[in-house]
């Protein structure tokens, strides 16, 4: 597993999937290459001060190595956001938390701007009744 370290593939992994955790914000892109996984790690001056910010960022590498490369898709880049929270949260929780975000990534999104619940953002459903007539 190699490192991110040029500015353009952070961004280029920012405008791809992203999973929401308490602890981090993980991105991931597929590369076009055959390259090896490649993980970046960034945290934000408001999450404190520097010691603080690499504490942070050590203890995401650490989540990093202690997960399976399995987990990971391979030609993929991935980028770990790290919050506040990665600071006092359980390290076991952690690196559940990172699974479960992988498996998130994985997924694919949903159609017809459609959330989980088949409704869109205004809560109609989003296939209309073939009569046309709404349902109660």
């Amino acid at each position: 597993m190699d490192r991110l370290r040029q500015r353009a593939d952070f961004l280029a992994v920012a405008n791809g999937a992203r999973a929401n955790t308490a602890a981090f914000v993980l991105q991931g892109r597929r590369r076009d290459d055959q390259g090896p996984i490649r993980v970046g790690y960034t945290v934000t001056k408001k999450n404190g001060t520097a010691t603080e910010r690499n504490r942070i960022r050590r203890r995401l590498r650490e989540v990093i190595r202690r997960v399976d490369a399995v987990f990971m898709r391979p030609h993929h880049d991935y980028v770990l956001v790290g919050r506040r929270d990665a600071l006092t949260r359980d390290f076991a929780t952690m690196i559940d938390d990172l699974r479960s975000a992988l498996r998130r990534l994985d997924r694919p999104a949903p159609k017809n701007g459609t959330n989980k619940t088949g409704t869109n953002k205004a809560g109609n459903k989003s296939a209309p009744n073939p009569n046309g007539m709404t349902r109660p």
